[in-house]
């Protein structure tokens, strides 16, 4: 039987890829549903479409290529027209938790260069607030690793190493880098005020709080529909 879960993100990976025009500029981010995504641009673009395509992981870079998706290395003058990506938490403002697949800081880099972040999600990701369904993700410098949990925890953010995947060592990003899972104490009110505390530290190279980023959460459904939210902007 099919994950129902599943196909609540290829349902929201599909209506994301309607939005692709041939010649765009896309960034593409990385996970299971940054995965459908790609599939979806294969699907519809057989030909490549006049695509410029930049991806955030090595992993989805591999993907891409595997399935004829047209994908380079990052230019020193990259804009992007649309990064789609998915998300391990989405809040009523759309702010986010991402980084469970180790690309933190490249994620954000590209959402920063893209005029779009269209973020694809199931419902089991919607959260009133950041840090109660998923941990957040903090890519470090491994040097500063015990002290870094030693100071997180005394600001009331326990952490912890996130080990490789075989069990041997630590997780290393596609940058070389290790990655902390905080767990806050209490859930996040205030995302940018923890995203901008945890950048104080140093050591510290990306957080996983996405803020004023997303500009439009698609969130595949059951049924195959697909309901989006869009970012409020203040005037």
């Amino acid at each position: 039987m099919a994950d129902p879960r599943e196909a609540e993100k290829a349902a929201a990976a599909r209506a994301a890829v309607g939005r692709v025009q041939p010649g765009m500029r896309l960034a593409l981010g990385t996970g299971s549903t940054a995965a459908h995504a790609v599939s979806a641009i294969a699907a519809r673009f057989p030909d490549g479409g006049g695509l410029t395509c930049v991806s955030s992981s090595e992993r989805t870079e591999s993907l891409a290529r595997e399935l004829g998706v047209p994908v380079r290395s990052l230019a020193a003058t990259d804009q992007f027209d649309l990064m789609i990506d998915g998300a391990d938490e989405v809040d009523p403002s759309l702010s986010l938790t991402k980084g469970r697949g180790g690309a933190l800081f490249r994620e954000k880099y590209l959402a920063r260069r893209s005029q779009e972040l269209v973020i694809i999600v199931d419902p089991s990701k919607l959260v009133e607030h950041l840090g109660t369904r998923s941990p957040i993700p903090v890519e470090v410098v491994p040097y500063a690793r015990e002290s870094l949990l030693a100071e997180f925890a005394a600001r009331g953010l326990p952490a912890t190493v996130r080990p490789a995947a075989d069990g041997r060592g630590t997780f290393r990003t596609d940058n070389g880098l290790e990655v902390l899972d905080v767990r806050p104490a209490t859930p996040i009110d205030d995302p940018g005020r923890v995203d901008a505390e945890l950048h104080g530290f140093p050591g510290v190279v990306e957080t996983g709080i996405f803020v004023g980023l997303a500009t439009s959460v698609l969130i595949g459904r059951p049924d195959g529909s697909v309901e989006e939210r869009k970012l409020r902007r203040s005037r």
